[in-house]
């Protein structure tokens, strides 16, 4: 991989632009380029299918929901339309992070009280999210025909190019099957032994209780001094992933200690948003673009994903 810490210092002395719109000559011949271009588009909308990011770790207070949060609004500012499941039974907390209190969640749709679209919050940082809250809990307890429902309402989601799920922290069945079912699955750490120990835990179920080789687990550490901390931890878990559990574990990369995420957290507001060139900023757009460049030839989709899910309960 890359060195992430030279990518970072590049990204800080060539700051991309890429806002800028192409014009056309002829307003006749712009206007029908305009309109093949939409028409293309739009095809190219309708054939696509949603890539599901999962977002988890092996205890909590790591900063996965951060991580959620600030990833979507960098894949947003890629051009994506993104979605941010709350899937935390215990502590659904990502509305809070934003600054928001969802008068719905998918209790109500499950229920059948709403649909989706009704719950869904447009937020003011161009990404959307779905409240958790005890929704998931009731997946369990459904019958087939409200889970064809269900499955339905979730695939009205399919307008999002990525949706990325915060899960809840910790091995529940609930979790694992998220992380099973996903087209990728961040696993979040920090270099405390006990972080690491928990994250090795939740690798080590993945191997013995599912198919490791199709799914694609990736590795973030975040709180790192720097590169060389975070890279020994990061050597320390693959190596042993793969040794011990002839599983591939990526890494993705890491996220510096910053000073800007815990004033964040007071603000209810994403660093990326109070200090877009922070270093955890900075760190965040490239894991983000890393993923992007290396994009799933056919991604399940979000109704995909919870038909797996549901053939294994």
């Amino acid at each position: 991989m890359e060195d992430q810490a030279e990518k970072l210092r590049e990204i800080m002395r060539h700051k991309k632009n890429s806002s800028g719109i192409s014009g056309y000559s002829g307003e006749r011949t712009g206007k029908k380029n305009q309109a093949a271009n939409a028409e293309g588009s739009a095809l190219q909308r309708d054939n696509r299918k949603t890539r599901i990011i999962t977002v988890t770790s092996g205890k909590g207070g790591v900063g996965k929901t951060n991580l959620s949060v600030n990833m979507a609004l960098a894949f947003a500012r890629l051009g994506k339309k993104v979605v941010v499941m709350d899937a935390d039974l215990g502590l659904a907390n990502v509305n809070v992070m934003l600054n928001i209190i969802p008068k719905y969640n998918l209790y109500h749709v499950i229920k059948k009280q709403k649909s989706i679209h009704d719950i869904l919050v447009e937020t003011e940082y161009g990404i959307s999210i779905v409240a958790g809250a005890s929704g998931f809990s009731q997946i369990a307890n459904m019958s087939e025909q409200e889970r064809q429902d269900f499955i339905s309402e979730l695939d009205t989601l399919s307008f999002a190019d990525i949706i990325i799920i915060d899960t809840g922290a910790g091995v529940s069945s609930n979790v694992l099957d998220f992380i099973a079912a996903a087209d990728d699955a961040i696993i979040v750490t920090t270099p405390e032994p006990t972080a690491i120990t928990d994250a090795y835990g939740i690798i080590k179920i993945i191997a013995m209780e599912y198919d490791p080789v199709n799914i694609g687990l990736k590795l973030v550490v975040n709180r790192a001094k720097g590169a060389a901390e975070a890279k020994s931890v990061a050597d320390r878990m693959t190596n042993i992933a793969g040794q011990f559990l002839n599983l591939k574990l990526d890494y993705l990369g890491f996220i510096y200690d910053d000073q800007s995420v815990p004033t964040s957290v007071r603000q209810q507001k994403p660093f990326m948003v109070i200090d877009p060139k922070c270093k955890a900023s900075l760190c965040i757009q490239h894991l983000v673009e890393r993923m992007d460049k290396n994009r799933l030839v056919e991604p399940a989709g979000i109704g995909a994903m919870f038909k797996k899910i549901f053939n294994r309960t």
